[in-house]
């Protein structure tokens, strides 16, 4: 059969992977590389070039098996990192790295902080409920909905709960405690969150994520147009009819490897149920730099962290965060090689590296519905729908949909 894969993300590389052997598929990408958010840059810093990741980050074996599984078949080559996490607060000054007691207490003012102390009480307390919940079988309703009755603090919310899943989901901080309770909970359950001793090993791809990419593509390299934007799907005539570059082409089916926001405009014949669906889930924009300027991170040693959370003192529409590469890649910089999001006001132009700009599903109840309702759309209907909006946003959540598109046509991974 003919097919044509639009996106070459992780959703739409793993598709191809899965159908190049017994299909002849075409790639359709619009930008000029392919990888999604497996985005890897080469820079020089103090006289030494490194590849360093600016989009796709970690993973790990427990939670992201597909992933693993998809890794290793291409011998792609990894190494453990860490996941440490820390928040600082322009506004009252509290800063902190949660992986240890002496990080916890990197300054030591957190020890006469009471506000700070009942914190950390939450966070116990919390835990140990919202384990019970998931063994429950997790709760109808939002987050905000199971905080009302646990009376937990305001410092619990705004220096905890709140900056890790705005830094999860690179989402705006205002809406975390709308996103569906289940979703949320089971989420940090799975990954070991709900427990301060319990620590998933994470990995990294040793040189960054182009090395998968550039693995997965190896055997179907001519069959992908980069810088060819798909303008419109039409099925019709036991088919797919695709326009792109100004040329129509015929297909035998079509996989939708974009997010939803992207794939309905696609539709010229769009149904109700694809309107619906597709149109229930939203994204947010967030801005990533690359830079070397060390202020955005934690003014302590102690507190710096793999993920570095900044409550800055205004309101935040937008998470603020700096990954530090360095320490996540272990790329034995003699200076901090970072990566920002929505901070470029507070980074030394002479530092910035390099720029680019990411789109975030917005995992509410509205997302919750349409995510229940996936089996409604796709397969029979010639397009299939595929990518990390159908799970939780992440790199497994892609190439697991992939995954279940492509069983379709009895392929598996």
């Amino acid at each position: 059969m003919r097919i044509a894969i639009v996106g070459s993300g992780i959703s739409g590389l793993t598709a191809a992977h899965l159908l190049h052997a017994d299909h002849e598929i075409t790639l359709f990408e619009t930008g000029d590389r392919v990888g999604g958010h497996a985005r890897t840059v080469r820079v020089e810093v103090g006289g030494q070039e490194h590849d360093v990741e600016t989009g796709f980050v970690v993973y790990n074996e427990t939670t992201y098996p597909i992933f693993t599984r998809l890794l290793a078949r291409l011998g792609v080559e990894t190494q453990p990192t860490g996941m440490s996490f820390s928040v600082s607060c322009r506004r009252t000054g509290v800063e902190y790295c949660g992986t240890s007691l002496r990080t916890v207490f990197a300054d030591p003012r957190n020890l006469a902080r009471p506000a700070f102390l009942r914190m950390l009480a939450d966070v116990v307390r919390f835990n140990r409920r919202a384990r019970e919940l998931v063994r429950r079988g997790a709760p109808d309703g939002t987050l905000r909905d199971v905080l009302a009755s646990g009376r937990y603090s305001r410092r619990f919310l705004e220096h905890y709960l709140v900056p890790m899943g705005a830094a999860i989901w690179s989402c705006d901080p205002a809406r975390i405690l709308d996103f569906p309770a289940s979703f949320f909970l089971r989420f940090f359950d799975n990954h070991g969150l709900l427990r301060t001793r319990r620590q998933l090993p994470w990995r990294v791809v040793r040189g960054g994520s182009r090395r998968y990419v550039e693995a997965l593509i190896r055997p179907f390299r001519e069959r992908v147009r980069t810088r060819t934007p798909v303008r419109s799907l039409r099925r019709e005539g036991g088919g797919v009819t695709l326009v792109a570059e100004g040329a129509q082409e015929r297909f035998d089916h079509a996989v939708l490897a974009v997010h939803g926001d992207q794939a309905l405009p696609l539709l010229a014949d769009a149904t109700e149920r694809e309107r619906e669906i597709l149109g229930a889930i939203r994204y947010q924009r967030n801005d990533a730099v690359l830079h070397t300027d060390g202020r955005l991170l934690p003014e302590r040693a102690r507190a710096r962290a793999s993920w570095n959370y900044r409550i800055p003192r205004g309101g935040e529409e937008r998470p603020t965060l700096t990954y530090d590469m360095t320490r996540l890649q272990r790329l034995g910089s003699a200076e901090p090689i970072c990566v920002s999001l929505n901070s470029e006001s507070e980074i030394d132009p002479a530092r910035v590296l390099g720029r680019a700009t990411f789109e975030h599903p917005v995992f509410d109840a509205a997302a919750a519905a349409a995510q229940r309702r996936h089996g409604e759309i796709g397969g029979a209907s010639r397009v299939h729908f595929c990518g990390a909006y159908w799970g939780s946003g992440f790199h497994e959540d892609g190439a697991r949909s992939a995954v279940a598109a492509c069983r379709w046509f009895g392929k598996d991974l």
